[in-house]
């Protein structure tokens, strides 16, 4: 958001909770060139994206480029997922995702931009968190469907989806001394699909069989496939 403002672009951005953080971010937007502004608003709240969008619409006329990258998230077994918490991450995820782009599309033209948040998770489940790797399908199914549809009006849609990542807060905590990580957040490196797949033998570890190693690779395909030709 800040990068944007600093390459001369008009800015509105929004945040739900953090009031420290958006002030950072207000002071930070200042100190650069255009017009800009901070809203609060919860996505997954109808009414309250019909007001960032009202705002965008005053302040700025129309939108070149739309990010949507609110996201929420929690670690629960499936069995014990209650409805409100279910509620609570696809609202904010996917259904977010479509109240600010159905509230943004009036104020776009020919040339404007989309980009979406997603996440590998999508693409290859993660156990305790059904709810999130849902709302993560669903933005890819609503990307793929949005660049066919608003495509040849010359909109284009995209999703960076990223791997594991640690959030900022979370970047200077280390694990405690000699705590295992569960065995959901083990992973091995990611390569690229179609490159080499070789990696070094475990001893006593038995080789992945052909159709395991073949919907991986056909998985890695799919992604690639989303982060580098979803566009108009």
């Amino acid at each position: 958001m800040l990068s944007l403002a600093q390459e001369g672009c008009n800015v509105v951005a929004c945040y739900r909770g953090d009031a420290e953080a958006a002030a950072r971010l207000e002071k930070d937007l200042a100190a650069t060139p255009g017009k800009h502004s901070v809203v609060q608003a919860d996505v997954g709240r109808a009414d309250q994206v019909a007001r960032l969008i009202d705002e965008c619409r005053t302040g700025l006329g129309s939108l070149d480029v739309v990010v949507h990258n609110a996201g929420a998230i929690s670690h629960v077994p499936f069995a014990q997922l209650e409805l409100t918490e279910w509620q609570r991450v696809l609202d904010t995820n996917l259904t977010g995702m479509y109240l600010v782009l159905h509230g943004a599309l009036p104020l776009m033209s020919e040339g404007g931009s989309v980009v979406a948040i997603g996440s590998k998770a999508a693409m290859v489940g993660v156990p305790l968190r059904t709810h999130y790797t849902a709302s993560k399908a669903g933005v890819l199914g609503l990307a793929r469907s949005l660049c066919k549809e608003l495509g040849p009006n010359g909109i284009r849609i995209n999703v960076i989806a990223p791997r594991h990542h640690l959030h900022p807060r979370r970047r200077g905590a280390q694990p405690r001394a000699g705590a295992a990580l569960p065995q959901h957040d083990r992973a091995r490196p990611a390569r690229r699909a179609g490159g080499d797949r070789r990696r070094r033998a475990v001893p006593g570890e038995r080789p992945l069989p052909l159709h395991v190693r073949r919907d991986r690779a056909r998985r890695w395909r799919d992604l690639r496939w989303l982060t580098r030709r979803c566009s108009g």
